[in-house]
Formats: C-alpha cells, sequence, structure tokens
C-alpha cells in the first residue's frame, strides 16, 4: 500500500491554523497572489469572502487552493475544488449545527468528500453526545481512503459511535491498515477488526456488569 499522509493528521493541522485571529485571515488570501493567477485568484478570493460572511472556516479553502496550485494543476480546477470544499463545508455546519468547531467541520467535509450524507453526520452527531467529531469523521474519510467501500466504513464508525472514545478509534483505524497491508482485502480488514472492537466492548460490559452486581450484593456473614 502506497505511503500516504493520514486524513486526521490533516484535520489536526488544519483545525491549529484555523484557530489563529481573524486578522491573520487576510495575510493568508495574500500567500494567493504569487502562487495563483487572475481570474482563478479573484474568484477564490470571492469565496473566501462568502465563507466568512457565512461564518465558515477559511483555512482549508486557503491550503486547498495552495495544495492545487503547489501540484500544478489547472487554474479552473483549483476554482472547482475550492468551491466543492465550500459546499462541503457548508452542509457540514448545517448537519453538525452551528457550535460545532472547525475540527468537525473539516473532519465533516473529509466525510462527505468519501460518501458519508449530511443524514449520516447528523447521526454521528446524535450518537456521540457531547463528544467531538473531529476523529471519528476523519477516521471514515480514512478508512474509504484505504480502501473500504464508503457505505461499510460509515456504517462501522457509525456502529462505533456510542461505545468508544477518539484513541479507540484510532486504534481501530490503525489495525485496518495494518492488515490491508498485510494483504487482506479492505472489507476484510475492516470486518474483522469490526468483530474484535464488538467483542471486546462487549466482554468489558460484561465484566462491569459483574462488578455492579458484586457491589450491590448483600453481604453474608460467615459461619463461625
Amino acid at each position: 500500500m502506497t505511503t500516504r499522509a493520514n486524513i486526521t493528521l490533516i484535520v489536526l493541522s488544519t483545525v491549529f491554523m484555523a484557530t489563529r485571529s481573524v486578522g491573520m485571515a487576510h495575510a493568508q488570501e495574500a500567500r494567493l497572489e504569487t502562487r495563483l493567477a487572475d481570474p482563478a485568484r479573484t474568484q477564490v478570493n470571492r469565496m473566501l469572502d462568502s465563507a466568512r460572511a457565512a461564518d465558515l472556516p477559511t483555512e482549508p479553502l486557503v491550503d486547498r487552493a495552495l495544495e492545487g496550485a503547489a501540484k500544478g494543476a489547472p487554474p479552473e480546477l483549483i476554482v472547482a475544488a475550492v468551491g466543492r470544499l465550500w459546499d462541503e463545508l457548508r452542509t457540514a455546519r448545517d448537519a453538525l449545527g452551528t457550535r460545532a468547531s472547525v475540527g468537525e467541520l473539516t473532519a465533516g467535509a473529509s466525510a462527505l468528500r468519501a460518501g458519508a450524507s449530511d443524514t449520516d453526520l447528523r447521526e454521528l452527531r446524535a450518537r456521540r453526545g457531547t463528544q467531538p467529531l473531529t476523529v471519528a469523521a476523519a477516521v471514515l474519510a480514512d478508512l474509504v481512503a484505504a480502501g473500504v467501500p464508503s457505505d461499510t466504513a460509515i456504517v462501522a464508525v457509525l456502529s462505533l459511535a456510542r461505545a468508544v472514545d477518539d484513541a479507540q478509534y484510532v486504534a481501530f483505524r490503525r489495525n485496518v491498515e495494518r492488515d490491508i497491508a498485510l494483504g487482506a482485502s479492505p472489507s476484510a480488514a475492516l470486518g474483522v477488526r469490526l468483530d474484535a472492537a464488538r467483542a471486546e466492548l462487549a466482554s468489558a460490559d460484561h465484566a462491569a456488569d459483574r462488578l455492579g452486581d458484586r457491589a450491590t450484593r448483600p453481604d453474608r456473614k460467615r459461619k463461625p
């Protein structure tokens, strides 16, 4: 399997960059002046203005434009890619709510690009409760990037949403990717690891139940 940067790490890096002050926004736009020629630069700047007006993060859009320029993509393709990301961020915000963090919106956009729907994001939000969605949504996108069919990846991520924390999500993704690297098909690797995760969770629940029973069981006096 070819080496690739995990979407999870890209999302977390974007979160750090996007939390800079609003005053940096114009400085970030200035980066496009030497990297993107008109009229593409003008079109991207308009989308950045629209994103600010809609209270959407702009750093992911700037990064997408700079990435396209670095790869030598035609200007029209860069504009189209930035436009798609703008739409994905807006859809993610509509699905996750106005309180969603920049990281959640960026990860949600990645999940949408990987094949998830706005309904899937709403369901993920409902199942995760107050837990952040950044890692869960990014893991979904990572699994698809590793070759797992999108519908299968969505089912897996949603099925674990109520029971695992972020670290367990990352471990699950790493195990799936490791199995794929060792020769397993993406679907088979995910199936095996999902069964293992469910079994581990069931075992932990059973152990917790037994401890609860012991704690509530009345003490029995020993016979002298």
